[in-house]
């Protein structure tokens, strides 16, 4: 049974280019001879079979002739019977009659690893100082590679400029390239980590915010193209500040670098009633000291726009609160359940009294 370059690459049968060169990017980085000096045999047979898939997968006529004949078709064994004049997209054709055994097989030959690694990364290898693999002492990155900030669309927000004008990576405006475990070349940028801002609204009911970026990405042959992308992010109820939502190697790609990964944590916006402690609401009421000796009722609207009314006939002290059970904000993990309500109270008090209010005042609490 001839290879499975489907399998080889970890890809299904309906995968894109972009599937493909994803692929192809992460398992070359990882099984190069360069990066694997105390088991070379073993890399330099994976890395052929990965180099050869992606050649195969990635050519429209060549994966046509793979999918309907298999390895050995595509390498010139004879075709199953009947195959002859087999049709190729654009004209093309799989097998012609003639010969000795009345076919001729479409003819592959696979070509030189290095030479496919290299024409995809730009280079013969992202190892620098790395001695040399299957083609000989690794070659360091490329000079002139443009660092670029990925580019941020705030009119999608309703107009609010929550990101600033630009991505930078690692706080400086510049993508950090980390380094493989083993040593060597520096292939992972530092994620990008910005704040996104959301009105307790929003986190209590949920919400879909979209981002517009605009970022570099590399061809087959390691050449950066500029495209634009929407990316939507689904806020869950319940969510909190701090709560992380990433997006892998969205960055800027560029050879000998993998793509940084966007990462956007929650921000929780002030709110002109409610703070927010844990799962729980927290609202402060000012009321006059009368109330607060005979009683009031908290008049308030809650976040999903329902009126909601508290009566209290208990004698409001300072420190008082009053707990109104369920309505808080959602569990992230069960929506479906709710923290509680806090109201607490600035009781305001009188700043002077006269003689006879006083005495009324001890008359009436009997003192």
């Amino acid at each position: 049974m001839g290879l499975d370059y489907y399998k080889i690459l970890g890809v299904d049968k309906g995968a894109s280019d972009d599937d493909l060169k994803k692929a192809y990017r992460k398992l070359a980085m990882k099984w190069h001879p360069d990066k694997n000096p105390t088991n070379k045999k073993e890399a330099e047979n994976k890395f052929k079979q990965i180099s050869e898939a992606y050649e195969v997968l990635s050519d429209p006529q060549k994966r046509a002739v793979y999918d309907q004949y298999g390895e050995e078709g595509l390498k010139g064994q004879v075709p199953p019977p009947g195959a002859g004049g087999a049709g190729m997209p654009g004209g093309a054709t799989f097998f012609s009659t003639g010969g000795g055994d009345g076919h001729t097989a479409f003819q592959f030959n696979p070509r030189n690893a290095e030479d496919i690694f290299a024409e995809f990364f730009g280079s013969s290898s992202p190892f620098g100082g790395m001695g040399g693999g299957m083609g000989g002492g690794g070659m360091g990155g490329m000079p002139g590679m443009r660092s670029g900030g990925i580019r941020f669309s705030p009119s999608m927000f309703g107009g609010e400029d929550a990101f600033g004008s630009a991505f930078g990576g690692g706080g400086d405006g510049h993508m950090h390239p980390g380094m493989f475990a083993g040593g060597g070349g520096a292939v992972k940028a530092a994620p990008i980590e910005r704040k996104l801002p959301c009105s307790l609204e929003e986190l209590y009911k949920g919400t879909t915010k979209k981002m517009k970026i605009s970022r570099e990405i590399a061809d087959a042959s390691g050449k950066t193209i500029p495209v634009e992308e929407i990316l939507t992010i689904d806020v869950k109820p319940g969510w909190k500040k701090g709560t992380k939502i990433t997006f892998p190697e969205k960055g800027n790609e560029k050879p000998n670098t993998i793509a940084s990964d966007l990462v956007f944590i929650i921000d929780e916006k002030p709110h002109p009633v409610y703070t927010r402690d844990g799962n729980d609401l927290v609202a402060t009421q000012k009321i006059p000291l009368a109330d607060a000796l005979t009683g009031h009722t908290v008049h308030l609207t809650t976040l999903d726009g329902r009126s909601l009314t508290v009566p209290i006939s208990s004698v409001i002290h300072p420190g008082y609160e009053e707990v109104v059970r369920g309505e808080g904000m959602p569990l992230s993990k069960e929506p479906s359940k709710k923290g509680n309500l806090r109201v607490k109270f600035d009781i305001k008090f009188p700043a002077r009294l006269t003689p006879d209010q006083k005495s009324g005042v001890k008359r009436l609490l009997g003192q």
